[in-house]
């Protein structure tokens, strides 16, 4: 770090008070040399501890695309306040003047979801009580490639890939009569992935259908130890969003504990 930049809190107290619990901020001038010196413009930078959101402040005025991440509230008690202060041009320091910002941009907000699974009292992997059916369904679409799309008048059609090739989520436990009635219902002109808890059946008596097993399917995709959604979905299937769930933005955006921009 260099000695001719030094921590400043007064830089925090200028945007959020003097009452802001930051008492050793980023500042400006140092993650706008590091950003600099580490990246071009137009390239993404990452930050995992956001804080107030400093990093994701300067990379925006220096024509950079960020991600920030932060436990907590921070997210909306600081980062959001501050971003759109930036965009709106009503930035009051740092390195607005050494950039030449004048506002604009915008960026998107996340909120991630708790985790799918969680342990029992034997230690057995179980879904989490806070999912519920139509939660646990889209969250299995999303890991199978599925565009999340359930059908109000078909029980089995809770998303699809092609108009052809659908998917099927639930906790039952199924047999042989129960698959061969989705078997005879699906019919020989369409296909249907069955994500199921378990199934007592040979799942190649049904031409038209595949069986998996969750939470084995779910395991094989999560990395555990972490307070976050945790599920790989890096490559979703664009699906539109529900009224009220993406309009949480600014500068055009979504809602969510997340934040991204550029």
């Amino acid at each position: 770090m260099r000695s001719d930049i030094p921590m400043n809190p007064r830089e925090i107290q200028v945007l959020f008070g003097k009452s802001d619990a930051f008492d050793t901020p980023k500042p400006e001038r140092l993650i706008n040399r590091i950003v600099h010196v580490a990246t071009n413009t137009g390239d993404w930078v990452l930050d995992s501890f956001a804080g107030s959101g400093t990093t994701g402040a300067v990379a925006h005025k220096m024509g950079r695309r960020w991600i920030m991440v932060e436990l907590g509230e921070h997210c909306q008690t600081h980062i959001i306040p501050r971003l759109k202060k930036i965009i709106d041009g009503e930035d009051p320091g740092g390195v607005t003047e050494a950039v030449c910002w004048k506002g604009g941009g915008g960026f998107r907000y996340y909120r991630l979801a708790p985790s799918l699974l969680e342990k029992d009292k034997w230690g057995n992997w179980v879904i989490n009580k806070e999912y519920n059916a139509a939660m646990l369904a889209e969250a299995v679409c999303k890991l199978e490639g599925f565009q999340y799309a359930p059908s109000d008048a078909i029980y089995w059609q809770h998303g699809h890939s092609t108009a052809q090739d659908f998917i099927y989520v639930t906790t039952a436990h199924l047999g042989h009569d129960q698959l061969q009635q989705l078997s005879d219902e699906v019919g020989p002109d369409r296909t249907l992935l069955v994500v199921c808890t378990a199934f007592r059946a040979k799942p190649d008596r049904y031409p038209n259908l595949t069986v998996k097993k969750i939470p084995k399917t779910v395991l094989s995709q999560c990395e555990w130890g972490h307070d976050d959604y945790s599920l790989r979905v890096e490559n979703l299937p664009k699906a539109p969003p529900k009224l009220g769930q993406m309009d949480l933005a600014y500068g055009g955006g979504t809602d969510g504990g997340a934040v991204h921009g550029g």
